[in-house]
């Protein structure tokens, strides 16, 4: 048995990306068992994960005791191999405590924690200029495996959100938006206008707000088209929600990565963000389609604008087929 530790506390988006490394290694690797470093607000998601054997939870606000916790339960088990896949001082230093074999980190690794790594993979042909997704997978080689997306991301089956609204009869299933982002500037203010633009569509369509941070839809919408539960929308029932959508519309965020991994329509609207490097993978993906504002800013980006690509991109994924 391998026994593997993955350093990746943080964020949403990132951790996606590396639940699909994890399970494209236990797809092409026998006998791998993976354990896992993640931040106590993500860890529910990294536990629900198939791929993913043992989680060991990193309390970030406790500070220093907080970390000498962790690094305290992680020297208790010897692992073959551990991957650093942050690549920052904070994770560099539990990779420094961890008892194994073979320390490995990123090419790009920032904060001088590249002195704590024994080898680091190198980048993808493009360098830098890489998809996230596609330098994390070079991590594969060091087990022998290849670097690119094998198996099928899977979740256990969560049943604390009440998911009736998606599954009822009567219409398609809804288009779940995610009208929030971690990050101000990466966050569009159109939601509202482009769930009114759909839902005029006809009484078939169905609209979800998801999201971790409540938003107030101010009773806009049919109560037989729409359900709101922003503020109330758990990780470890995130996947189960994302896998009921005919399309996921978001800001370039931890869900919206979420819903191309689990092989859903995907609509991402980016601001300054670089949809090259962290677009829904693969960028080329007929259920993938992206959405830039002007010049990088999403105020300049209407809902008309949105509704008119997103029509675009239906229409071309229904000739896809």
């Amino acid at each position: 048995m391998t026994e593997l530790l993955i350093i990746k506390p943080s964020s949403l988006g990132d951790i996606v990306h590396a639940l699909q490394v994890a399970t494209s290694l236990k797809a092409q690797v026998r006998h791998l068992r993976i354990s896992w470093v993640v931040r106590e607000i993500f860890a529910p998601i990294v536990r629900a994960c198939e791929a993913v054997d043992q989680v060991y939870v990193f309390e970030r606000n406790a500070g220093a005791k907080g970390f000498l916790k962790l690094t305290k339960e992680l020297r208790k088990k010897t692992f073959d191999c551990v991957f650093d896949l942050q690549g920052l001082l904070r994770t560099g230093l539990m990779t420094s405590r961890v008892i194994a074999a073979k320390k490995v980190g990123r090419a790009d690794a920032r904060e001088f924690s590249g002195m704590f790594y024994h080898e680091r993979v190198e980048l993808p042909a493009n360098g830098k200029n890489s998809h996230a997704l596609e330098i994390l997978l070079q991590f594969c080689r060091v087990l022998g495996a290849k670097p690119e997306l094998q198996g099928t991301l899977r979740f256990r089956e969560a049943d604390s959100l009440n998911l009736r609204f998606a599954d009822a009869r009567g219409g398609g299933k809804p288009i779940v938006m995610f009208v929030d982002s971690r990050r101000a500037e990466k966050t569009w203010g159109g939601f509202k206008q482009l769930t009114e633009l759909i839902l005029r569509e006809g009484k078939q369509r169905k609209v979800v707000w998801a999201g971790s941070n409540y938003v107030h839809d101010r009773g806009m919408y049919p109560p037989e088209q729409f359900f709101n539960v922003t503020g109330n929308t758990s990780l470890v029932s995130l996947p189960a929600l994302v896998k009921r959508a005919d399309w996921v519309i978001a800001n370039d965020s931890g869900p919206m990565h979420l819903a191309a991994a689990l092989g859903v329509r995907v609509v991402g609207i980016f601001g300054p963000t670089d949809p090259q490097l962290f677009g829904p993978y693969p960028l080329n993906a007929p259920e993938h389609c992206v959405i830039q504002a002007p010049v990088g800013d999403l105020k300049l980006l209407s809902a008309k604008d949105v509704y008119s690509k997103f029509q675009r991109a239906r229409a071309r994924f229904e000739k896809a087929r």
